[in-house]
């Protein structure tokens, strides 16, 4: 695989909302950019988001003061940011959305990532735009990069189907148990002699 400074194939953007009516974004390092609305979020909110930044589909935004954890991705709604967050349009048609919301998550990335940020703690490290811009990025091919997101697609999908039968499983135990000290305080089996059936 190739690689590029991250500034051949984004540019950082600065259109800032007029209204601020715009539908608001977070980001995590767990699950990207996703919804305020949809997140519980505790933290203080601002009067008006008159100001903010605009996000359009297929940028990334990378939380600036949380950049060392993972806290950055790849939108995939319109909406608006925090004009404290960075975002990045992109310029090219090298790099799959989806597969930079994955690469930018990831380990290798992010401890590049804090190895480049600025700061006089660990706590306190900063990711600035130029420090971005300038870190390279592999650029696979796009039949590797589709490669790459169809097989993740299927592990995932199987990862959710073992959560599924786990959690069913879980479920039928519970209701097993809760049968059993029914049936033991109700007297229906001898708690004495019931472990030793079928020896």
């Amino acid at each position: 695989w190739k690689s590029e400074r991250a500034k051949v194939h984004f540019r950082e953007s600065q259109r800032r909302s007029l209204t601020g009516e715009e539908e608001l974004l977070t980001v995590s390092h767990i699950t990207g950019v996703t919804k305020r609305s949809e997140k519980d979020v505790n933290m203080f909110m601002a009067e008006s988001n008159e100001g903010y930044k605009l996000v359009a589909p297929d940028d990334l935004i990378i939380n600036t003061m949380w950049a060392w954890m993972g806290a950055m991705g790849v939108s995939s709604e319109n909406g608006l940011i925090s004009p404290s967050y960075g975002v990045y349009s992109p310029v090219s048609e090298a790099l799959r959305p989806a597969f930079v919301d994955l690469m930018v998550r990831s380990k290798p990335f992010v401890a590049e990532a804090t190895r480049r940020s600025k700061g006089i703690h660990s706590s306190r490290l900063r990711l600035y735009p130029d420090a971005f811009l300038d870190m390279r990025l592999p650029i696979p091919p796009l039949e590797q990069q589709e490669e790459i997101l169809s097989e993740i697609s299927v592990r995932t999908q199987r990862e959710d189907e073992l959560l599924q039968k786990n959690a069913c499983a879980e479920a039928l135990l519970r209701e097993f148990r809760s049968a059993l000290i029914t049936a033991a305080v109700t007297g229906q089996i001898d708690v004495t002699t019931w472990g030793n059936q079928g020896q």
